[in-house]
C-alpha cells in the first residue's frame, strides 16, 4: 500500500494509507467551464463524456508524493487540482494535487489514461473543517516549465469546481468515505496558447485569508526508448 504523509499547519503529521483513489472529471460548477474543458480535450481527440460529473477509479499505488514523473512520450501533461484525503484516523484533509495524464491514451479511454500516470500530491495539507468557511475563496494555480521559463497555465478558485463537501456526500453514499480514500477534484480550464506538454509542472493551492499556500512541483523525465 502507498502511505502518504502530510504536515499540517500546527506541525503535526497525518498519514493516509491509500486504499482507494478516485479522479473526478468534468467537475466544474459552471456548465460553461465544463463545456470549455470538454472542448479542450476534444482538440486532443478525446470524446465527450456520457455523464457529468464523471468519477474514475484509479489504481491506489498511483497516488504519489514525488518531484519527478517519468513519461513514455512527449504528450503527457498535468492538471491543477485539489485532493480530498481521508487520513488513517478518519479526518478529512485538503491538499494540492496534479493529475498527470497520458493524452495519447486519453483519446482511447479517459479511465485508461488516468491509470497511465500518477496523481501527484503535495506534502502539506489543511484540515477541511479549518478552511470550509472560506472554501470558495481558496485559489488554484498551475505553471508549466519550458526551457527553464515558467508560464501560468491555470488560474482560478475553488468556486470554479464542485465543492469538497459535494464529494464528501458522494463518497458517503457510495460507502467510500473511509480511511485511505483519496479523491482528486477535476480541474479548471487551461489558458489558451500555452503548451501543456511541458518539462515540469507546479501547482499551488492558496488561502488568501491567511497567506498560507500548499505547493507541489515536479519535472517530467523522458523514459528510455523501449527495445523490441
Amino acid at each position: 500500500m502507498t502511505a502518504l504523509s502530510f504536515e499540517l499547519p500546527d506541525g503535526s503529521t497525518r498519514i493516509a494509507t491509500v486504499e482507494r483513489l478516485l479522479n473526478a472529471g468534468y467537475a466544474g460548477r459552471s456548465q460553461e467551464d465544463v463545456a470549455a474543458h470538454v472542448a479542450e480535450l476534444a482538440e486532443l481527440g478525446v470524446p465527450a463524456p456520457s455523464a457529468v460529473p464523471a468519477l474514475y477509479p484509479v489504481s491506489p499505488y498511483l497516488a504519489r508524493q514525488t518531484d519527478r514523473v517519468d513519461a513514455q512520450h512527449g504528450r503527457t501533461s498535468g492538471e491543477a487540482e485539489w485532493a480530498l484525503v481521508v487520513d488513517d484516523g478518519g479526518d478529512l484533509l485538503l491538499t494540492a494535487a496534479c493529475d498527470h495524464t497520458d493524452r495519447e491514451l486519453e483519446v482511447h479511454g479517459v479511465a485508461w489514461s488516468k491509470n497511465a500516470g500518477p496523481d501527484v500530491l503535495a506534502r502539506r495539507a489543511w484540515r477541511l473543517e479549518d478552511v470550509r468557511p472560506r472554501i470558495d475563496g481558496l485559489t488554484l494555480r498551475a505553471w508549466v516549465a519550458h526551457g527553464g521559463e515558467e508560464t501560468l497555465i491555470q488560474d482560478g478558485t475553488l468556486a470554479d469546481l464542485l465543492t469538497p463537501d459535494y464529494w464528501v456526500e458522494v463518497l458517503r453514499e457510495r460507502g467510500e468515505l473511509l480511511p485511505g480514500t483519496v479523491l482528486i477534484s477535476g480541474t479548471i480550464p487551461m489558458a489558451e496558447g500555452v503548451d501543456q506538454f511541458a518539462e515540469g509542472w507546479r501547482v499551488e493551492l492558496g488561502d488568501p485569508a491567511t497567506g498560507d499556500a500548499i505547493r507541489l512541483g515536479y519535472r517530467v523525465a523522458a523514459m528510455p526508448q523501449p527495445i523490441g
